[in-house]
């Protein structure tokens, strides 16, 4: 069973997290929901995010749920999602937001693994518009080490990322061209990591 397919079946506690949450906004219409996917996924993926989206859609009518693409194509946004510096992305999604006329007022948000942690940094890094309350599934907030299960449809890639990652992640031409390299987090090396991590550095002048 896939990492995707586990997180499809499991999608019920989540919706029931989101329905606990506040979806109402002071005006009592519903917030809308900002989703960011992980690694090696897409925004509108029929078998995932597309399918959360639909479930969400009917467990709250008159939701508004934005996926978010990271490019212009679904094969963009999944590449983006290991190539495209990870302050760049956060940035464009905090323009796209700030654009949105379904975003004026407050938004909640559910990012789902590298998803989560830059959702984190919108919120920090962008308050208007405000983001209400977060929703991380799976978001690795401290960073990773190592590279388990790592999903996507291209078995290759995942293993040429893990031996970049092991071979220097915090090089210079590796932190600016592979995303997971911008948090990996060596927790046998922290000073390193806090010296060299372009998104942690950023990060950290926002109030990470």
């Amino acid at each position: 069973m896939t990492t995707l397919l586990r997180l499809l079946l499991g999608a019920g506690p989540l919706l029931s997290q989101l329905v606990l949450s506040p979806v109402h906004g002071s005006d009592n219409a519903t917030l809308p929901l900002v989703m960011w996917h992980g690694m090696g996924d897409s925004c509108c993926n029929p078998l995932s995010m597309g399918s959360i989206k639909k479930m969400i859609e009917e467990a709250i009518p008159g939701i508004d749920v934005l996926s978010l693409m990271i490019g212009k194509t679904v094969i963009q946004d999944t590449e983006n999602g290991f190539f495209m510096d990870v302050n760049e992305q956060v940035s464009m999604v905090c323009s796209q937001l700030a654009q949105d006329p379904k975003l004026k007022g407050d938004y909640n948000a559910m990012g789902f693994s590298q998803g989560g942690q830059f959702l984190r940094a919108v919120a920090q890094r962008c308050p208007s518009p405000p983001m209400k309350t977060l929703i991380s599934v799976g978001g690795q907030q401290q960073g990773v080490y190592g590279l388990p299960r790592c999903p996507g449809e291209s078995s290759h890639i995942c293993d040429w990322i893990r031996k970049e990652l092991n071979s220097g992640a915090y090089t210079d031409i590796v932190q600016k061209h592979l995303v997971q390299a911008q948090y990996w987090h060596d927790p046998l090396n922290d000073d390193l990591y806090k010296k060299h991590s372009l998104f942690w550095l950023i990060s950290t002048r926002s109030g990470w």
